[in-house]
């Protein structure tokens, strides 16, 4: 069973930045993927951003040159790094991780741009 704990959500104003963070409780192999995930209101999860070793990571259209993710296996994390903030971008962010062939998401974390 692998838990996985989001930080960094917040209220931010339009343009401006957020980071978010994702600590794992196991170690996730570098070749198993890390995501970010977000729902908004009345609408269906949708992939923000994926990463794993040996590819280019994944990303939104939306979302492609304003965020980007990394991942620190050593610290057992991923991070999100959000800039450009839109209001569109309002949502619950959840980090998601295989392990063992076996999906796991976090608790989420809101962000909210208001303009």
């Amino acid at each position: 069973q692998v838990h996985l704990v989001e930080s960094g959500g917040g209220l931010v104003q339009a343009g401006g930045s957020l980071l978010l963070s994702c600590e794992a409780s196991e170690t996730i192999l570098s070749s198993d993927p890390m995501a970010w995930y977000r729902q908004a209101p009345g609408k269906q999860r949708e992939l923000v951003a994926r990463i794993r070793s040996g590819r280019d990571p994944d990303y939104a259209n939306s979302v492609f040159g304003r965020f980007t993710i990394s991942r620190d296996n050593a610290k057992k994390s991923v991070y999100l790094q959000m800039n450009r903030l839109k209001p569109e971008d309002t949502a619950v962010y959840y980090c998601n991780a295989r392990d063992s062939g076996i999906y796991y998401w976090g608790q989420g974390t809101q962000v909210t741009v208001y303009s």
